[in-house]
């Protein structure tokens, strides 16, 4: 199934960016490279109308629960603007926001 009708399913661009930060912050975990880019490239894929990463590369790179919850994504995306701000709600409440290690380091490492 490809991903490139994702781009056109937001209210506005203020409600794409909601979606997006809730991945960057809370899904996408440099302690987990693979997964970690994978999520990006998703997160990127919200933006554009050409494939950046297949539902297959999600399924072999992401692990549960968090490619249960990107799939709840693209059914809410597909289905309302209500449901995509249902997603924001849940997705915020069950995943606390990660600590970027990889920028602590480098900022240290500079101090």
């Amino acid at each position: 199934m490809a991903l490139t009708d994702l781009s056109n399913g937001f209210r506005d661009d203020d409600q794409r960016r909601r979606v997006q930060a809730v991945i960057h912050d809370r899904l996408a975990d440099d302690r987990e490279p693979q997964e970690c880019r994978y999520l990006m490239r998703f997160w990127w894929q919200l933006c554009m109308s050409y494939q950046e990463v297949s539902v297959e590369q999600l399924s072999l790179n992401v692990r549960e629960p968090k490619l249960c919850v990107l799939e709840r994504l693209i059914s809410a995306i597909r289905t309302s603007h209500d449901e995509i701000d249902a997603w924001v709600a849940t997705t915020r409440e069950a995943f606390p926001v990660i600590q970027d290690r990889g920028f602590r380091a480098a900022s240290d490492s500079n101090s």
